[in-house]
């Protein structure tokens, strides 16, 4: 592992009650949850962090903190809708430097990918205040790393009120460059596979698109990379097609007329 004199805290923000496919995160994969098989993915991070897991504190949530509990994992209960401060909480609590944001919908996120916008970030923490490789994105859905200080998450988590930014947690940052120093992280490979190639778990089809890519490389290859998952693709065009109706759908298309940074072309309508 990486050393760095930098406290990290990494925030898997995770719910049971999915509006459109509840339990997501709970779905079998491999007779494990999906949750586990993405926490199994951000410990191959090479840099020392400290992975908490952030729920609500609603009924349905406590088996996410059974889930915790099972599997050794600290589990942070608090605010359904206000998902800012439940980073921020995380933040204080762990008493980080660094707070890195991912979704608990993103089980097939490469540990490389975590790596890259991490080292970036470490590396020019002294130019930036936040940076993800989400503006603009470039890699595949579903391999989505925003990283900030804790001076930055508390500014943002002191002055942000709309319901868009308390629920996603990181507008207020990256919709505010006068305020905040902003980085980008590109795939470096010069594709942008965001709109094209969909990672991530929002639908049924997401899971079983997920749940074969696991099948397929898993046995073989336990933490088999984004370039190995690519290659499958490649190999079994089938499996893409999947889940292909969902491709380029996100969260951006209910919020246009609010998100200043975010084009119409960045999402796709249902």
């Amino acid at each position: 592992m990486k050393r760095t004199d930098l406290n990290i805290a990494v925030v898997v923000q995770a719910r049971m009650t999915s509006s459109r496919l509840p339990g997501k995160v709970m779905l079998n994969i491999l007779g494990e949850p999906l949750l586990w098989r993405m926490i199994e993915r951000l410990q191959q991070v090479k840099r020392i962090i400290h992975i908490v897991i952030a729920t609500s504190d609603t009924a349905e949530d406590d088996a996410i903190e059974r889930f915790c509990k099972k599997y050794d994992i600290d589990c942070y209960r608090g605010s359904m809708n206000d998902v800012l401060d439940r980073h921020w909480q995380v933040g204080h609590l762990t008493q980080a430097d660094v707070v890195v944001k991912i979704p608990s919908d993103c089980p097939l996120i490469d540990p490389a990918v975590v790596d890259k916008v991490l080292d970036f970030y470490v590396e020019n923490q002294a130019k930036y205040d936040y940076v993800s490789n989400l503006h603009p994105a470039t890699y595949p859905d579903g391999n989505d790393v925003e990283v900030m200080s804790f001076k930055a998450l508390t500014k943002a988590w002191e002055e942000a009120t709309r319901p868009l930014e308390l629920e996603h947690t990181t507008p207020y940052l990256w919709e505010n460059p006068d305020k905040f120093r902003i980085g980008n992280v590109v795939w470096e490979t010069g594709l942008d596979y965001s709109m094209s190639h969909r990672f991530t778990i929002d639908y049924h089809e997401d899971y079983q698109f997920i749940e074969r890519v696991f099948e397929e490389l898993y046995p073989v290859k336990p933490y088999f990379s984004l370039e190995d998952v690519l290659k499958l693709l490649t190999q079994k065009p089938e499996i893409m097609e999947l889940n292909a109706q969902w491709a380029g759908v996100n969260w951006y298309r209910h919020h246009l007329d609010e998100l200043k940074t975010i084009e119409p072309s960045m999402t796709r309508k249902v």
